[in-house]
This record gives structure tokens, C-alpha cells and sequence, in this order.
């Protein structure tokens, strides 16, 4: 089974609240809520790739020294399994925008269960609280 290596970020405001992102129709699991980021590029390390992907999806910056490593997923689906490190950031440049037709939403860690995810991301959810 091929291994799919994606990279994903817990952005927390200044409230504590973390940032979602809604899979736009057309698009696998559409309409399911997760955390920002995506899949890591050959030769690129997992954080590189949510800086890049942060910028693609959302329109900020941050750097490496801003994402702390907290937990990670490893998920089978039918035809894949998925490996996704989970990372913290508390600081970037810019204001988070929609930029590929997702909702974005920040919600309070203990309402985090109260939105669809996909099965890879629930686990992540009582780490996230514990740790915020």
C-alpha cells in the first residue's frame, strides 16, 4: 500500500482557538473540516511544506522555528495509508484567506468535535486539547 506522507498545522490565535479549513466540492471528502496543509513534495522536509502550503492555501508566512512538532496520524484509508505530522504555530505574518475556495473558521479547542473531520484528523483532537 502506497504511503502518502502530508504535513498539517494547528494555527492558534490569541484566543487559543485554532483554525479549520472546509474541503471545497469537487475535492476528496468534500465539506469535511481539518487542519491546514498538504501533501509533502518530493525532496521537501515537512515543514517546508506547510510553509509552502501556508502560503498557497491561506496567504501568510512563518518559518520553521515557528512550527513545533505536537502529534501525528497514521491513518489507512482503502487505497493509501496516510502518515500526517501534526505541527503548532502561534506565529505568522498575515492574515488567514481563503484562497482555494475553502470556509475557514476559528473554533475553541473543546468545540473542535463538534465539526466533521476526516477519519485521519479525529485522533488528533483530544492531543490538541490536552495540550492547549
Amino acid at each position: 500500500m502506497k504511503v502518502v506522507l502530508v504535513s498539517a498545522v494547528a494555527l492558534i490565535d490569541r484566543d487559543g482557538r485554532v483554525l479549520l479549513t472546509r474541503r471545497p466540492e469537487g475535492k476528496a471528502m468534500a465539506g469535511l473540516w481539518e487542519f491546514p496543509g498538504g501533501k509533502v513534495e518530493p525532496g521537501e522536509s515537512p515543514e517546508a511544506a506547510l510553509i509552502r502550503e501556508l502560503e498557497e492555501e491561506l496567504g501568510i508566512d512563518t518559518w520553521e522555528s515557528c512550527l513545533a512538532p505536537l502529534t501525528f496520524a497514521s491513518h489507512g484509508y482503502d487505497d493509501f495509508h496516510l502518515l500526517m505530522p501534526l505541527f503548532a504555530c502561534r506565529k505568522w505574518e498575515g492574515v488567514p484567506q481563503s484562497r482555494e475556495g475553502q470556509q475557514l473558521k476559528w473554533v475553541a479547542a473543546r468545540d473542535l468535535r463538534s465539526y466533521p473531520m476526516p477519519p485521519a484528523d479525529v485522533p488528533l483532537i483530544p492531543v490538541l486539547r490536552d495540550w492547549l
